[in-house]
């Protein structure tokens, strides 16, 4: 099966590499995440690499040079693809981030339960990873994590979760105007750290911002999600001494 260059930038933070492989990985079983780096060559840095993500965010060193991130993203139609692995939403161009005086232009999001990272060993209940292209190739994902709020729904899932693309492959379009904006908290502060891809290939270089506040989503929208995946997380993996900082 081909696949186009905007699927191989979705796979679940993923890359062109990926698409370009044929080992198929899952999160369970024989093809599980203990198994992906000896599934296909290309996915050797699953298990050699050291700079893997997800981590446990815990120990951070306060750097006070780090500046907030500026967040500039646009409400435009978007394209909601069920990969096999979870729901990506693809994004017109137009929105992006400037880090560490990097442009880091959005690309897509996604979804995952449990969350992927920890905070100090506990994992949220889901977690969305916002996933950006500069223009010289680097990525940087700035990670969400979501909290079951019981009855306060978020209104960018609300708009979204009308849509999901139910089996593998299907994908809904979306004509009016959705703002990923509206998945990030009023409170900006983030850890960072360096990893890499979480789904194969696991490319690594990836810079990471882990936001620090939990934004909340009800319960009905936690259960229809979990009744497409049931389960869609790598397990945390070795920091290897990496240095997490945060911004405050």
């Amino acid at each position: 099966m081909r696949f186009p260059v905007f699927v191989a930038l979705a796979l679940g933070v993923a890359s062109l590499a990926a698409a370009q492989t044929t080992a198929h990985w899952d999160y369970e079983g024989k093809n599980g995440p203990l198994r992906w780096g000896k599934l296909d060559p290309a996915y050797s840095a699953c298990s050699q690499g050291h700079e893997q993500s997800p981590i446990d965010i815990h120990g951070a060193h306060l750097n006070k040079a780090l500046q907030p991130i500026e967040f500039h993203y646009t409400s435009g139609p978007v394209t909601l693809e069920h990969n096999g692995h979870t729901i990506v939403v693809h994004v017109n161009p137009g929105s992006y981030i400037v880090a560490e005086g990097v442009r880091y232009d959005l690309v897509q999001y996604h979804f995952h339960h449990p969350s992927e990272e920890a905070v100090r060993g506990k994992l949220s209940d889901m977690v969305v990873h916002l996933l950006h292209k500069s223009a010289d190739g680097k990525q940087a994902v700035v990670a969400v994590r979501l909290k079951e709020n019981m009855d306060q729904p978020n209104a960018v899932l609300a708009t979204l979760w009308q849509h999901l693309p139910k089996t593998a492959g299907s994908t809904e379009k979306l004509t009016y105007f959705v703002n990923a904006g509206g998945l990030l908290p009023a409170d900006r502060a983030y850890w960072t750290y360096t990893g890499s891809l979480t789904v194969p290939p696991c490319t690594q270089g990836v810079r990471w911002f882990v936001l620090e506040e939990e934004v909340g989503l009800s319960r009905d929208q936690l259960r229809t999600f979990t009744s497409i995946f049931r389960m869609n997380s790598r397990p945390l993996q070795d920091a290897h001494g990496r240095r997490i900082e945060a911004n405050e």
